[in-house]
């Protein structure tokens, strides 16, 4: 998969990945590093992951950080744009790709506390750092975006409405962004093969990713969704601050 965007564009631009020691997030720092971009490589527990991600990109002549963080730690989340700002002075684009909940172990209501308190939290710690004419990104799925309206894989349910709630929070807040001149959109895509989620889903459910794939005739790689979602970081903003990625009509009709 190509980089969509243009070598430079991203000049000067310092970046924070939520989540990108793997997967969608680490695909999307690097195509966000070869476009000029300061990352930072956000982890949880994969140190060494996002410390190689880093270190190739400072080897390619850009500019990295790997930093952990628990993102349902408020203390863990300011320790890390603090360290952001120390570095760089603030940030100017917020891509909150981190989310989970069907891990075991962690609580009932764990879902709900990354993938809603947890994303408003990242958020109104960054602001404040975050210069006008700045951008944010989340990340969703259609299963969650249209949980209220379609239906989705029982397994998925109590996922799919706490990115929701996430989703919905955060809208709550563009007024709040927009006063201080920071952009606000929300990526959406259907399951993308070769994802964590999308394995355990396939695992609960057998021939889940085939049927879906069947169903809409292309499922996204993680590379080609992650280039959609840096093509977000510097789209213009659609006026419901919404940005559909593949086929929706199975979930609209």
């Amino acid at each position: 998969m190509s980089n969509p965007l243009a070598p430079g564009s991203l000049a000067d631009t310092r970046a924070l990945v939520t989540g990108s020691s793997r997967g969608i997030g680490a695909d999307t720092v690097g195509y966000l590093a070869e476009a000029g971009a300061k990352v930072v490589v956000n982890y949880r527990n994969k140190a060494k992951r996002a410390e190689q991600i880093a270190e190739k990109v400072v080897a390619a002549g850009g500019s990295a950080l790997a930093v952990g963080a628990d993102l349902t730690d408020h203390d863990s989340v300011q320790a890390m744009v603090d360290t952001v700002v120390q570095e760089w002075g603030g940030i100017d684009l917020l891509v909150l790709n981190a989310s989970g909940g069907m891990e075991s172990g962690l609580g009932e209501d764990y879902a709900l506390r990354l993938n809603r308190d947890a994303q408003v939290d990242m958020l109104q710690t960054a602001v404040p750092h975050m210069p006008a004419g700045s951008r944010v990104v989340f990340v969703t799925s259609h299963q969650a975006h249209f949980v209220e309206t379609a239906e989705t894989m029982d397994e998925y349910v109590p996922v799919a409405k706490s990115k929701r709630a996430g989703e919905l929070a955060l809208r709550e807040l563009i007024p709040q962004l927009e006063a201080a001149g920071i952009e606000f959109v929300v990526v959406s895509g259907d399951m993308i093969e070769g994802t964590i989620t999308a394995t355990l889903l396939n695992r609960l459910n057998p021939g889940a990713i085939e049927g879906r794939r069947q169903e809409v005739g292309k499922l996204y790689s993680v590379s080609e969704f992650a280039a959609e979602i840096a093509l977000a970081a510097v789209e213009p903003i659609p006026a419901d601050h919404t940005k559909l990625v593949g086929d929706v009509s199975g979930f609209t009709q």
